[in-house]
Formats: C-alpha cells, sequence, structure tokens
C-alpha cells in the first residue's frame, strides 16, 4: 500500500484583536501578499509602538 502524504494543518499566526485574521505569505514571485490593508497596519502600529527615534522631539518638528 502507498503511504499517504500528511499535510499539516496551516495555523493562523497569534495577532492582536485588532488585526484579526491577519496572514501574511510570499509568493512565488517575492512579493508580500497580506489580508489587511498595510494602511490599517501603520495606524495600528503607531497606536501601539514607541519609534525610539522619534523620542524627544516636539509634535511640531515631526
Amino acid at each position: 500500500m502507498a503511504k499517504k502524504k500528511v499535510t499539516p494543518k496551516k495555523e493562523l499566526p497569534k495577532v492582536h484583536t485588532e488585526l484579526g485574521g491577519f496572514d501574511i505569505s510570499i509568493n512565488s514571485f517575492g512579493e508580500i501578499n497580506r489580508s489587511i490593508d498595510i494602511d490599517k497596519i501603520n495606524e495600528f502600529l503607531n497606536k501601539h509602538m514607541d519609534d525610539k527615534k522619534l523620542r524627544g522631539r516636539d509634535e511640531e518638528e515631526v
């Protein structure tokens, strides 16, 4: 009898609830495919992450 090929189930990455359903992959041409628009990802990062390069600057200078 031939052995059955077992394909592992693709687990979705654990992400923040605001980014639910986020999936990212690279196709055969090297292009990055995302399930969420990059603007939404950037908005999330701006809200939740601290940018070390911008510490100590006034909002007017940025």
